[in-house]
């Protein structure tokens, strides 16, 4: 069985976000503890996810929303260890109108191709990116890309719940990983 680790974004996805559902639905997802959700650290959620990865016994996937996305293309050239893959969901922009000043150690990522699979999910209505840089950011990292239509940020404001369209997707993904 593969590992799944999931890696919110700020604020650590709460309790009807589709991430947090689907973590209580499958017992093979656990998520990565950086030291916070609130104020975050680039280099603590570097190490956080380090550590995630080192628990397990074979490469895992990686679900990841929002600045963790980000996490992945800044963590991706200098990883350490193996990864099947990874499922990114809603990227934001930091050079957009709306980022969080917060997250400032997260914005601009080196502009580099994932060393591992990867498809990036978009919103066409996301405030948090325009669909055209989500594009853009898909072929750099040399992600597959997902436009969902309008879904807003793609988590518990947008209302999914458990997102069963998200979850076909990643089924999809996954399946593509062997």
């Amino acid at each position: 069985m593969t590992d799944i680790i999931m890696l919110p974004g700020l604020g650590g996805s709460g309790e009807s976000h589709w991430q947090t559902l689907w973590e209580r639905q499958d017992p093979s997802m656990r998520r990565f503890q950086p030291s916070s959700w609130d104020k975050p650290i680039l280099t603590d959620w570097i190490a956080a996810l380090e550590r995630e990865i080192s628990r397990s016994q074979t490469p895992p996937i990686l679900i990841a929303h929002s600045l963790a996305c980000q996490l992945i293309a800044h963590w991706a050239p200098m990883r350490k260890a193996a990864i099947l893959g990874a499922l990114l969901v809603a990227a934001p922009d930091p050079t957009g109108e709306v980022y969080l000043a917060e997250a400032g150690s997260f914005a601009n990522p080196p502009p580099k191709r994932l060393p591992f699979p990867s498809l990036l999910v978009a919103s066409t209505d996301d405030p948090f990116c325009a669909l055209d840089h989500a594009r853009h950011g898909a072929e750099i990292w040399g992600s597959a890309f997902a436009d969902v239509g309008p879904r807003g940020h793609i988590n518990a404001a947008s209302r999914l719940g458990d997102w069963p369209e998200g979850k076909a997707i990643f089924e999809r993904f996954r399946a593509q990983l062997g």
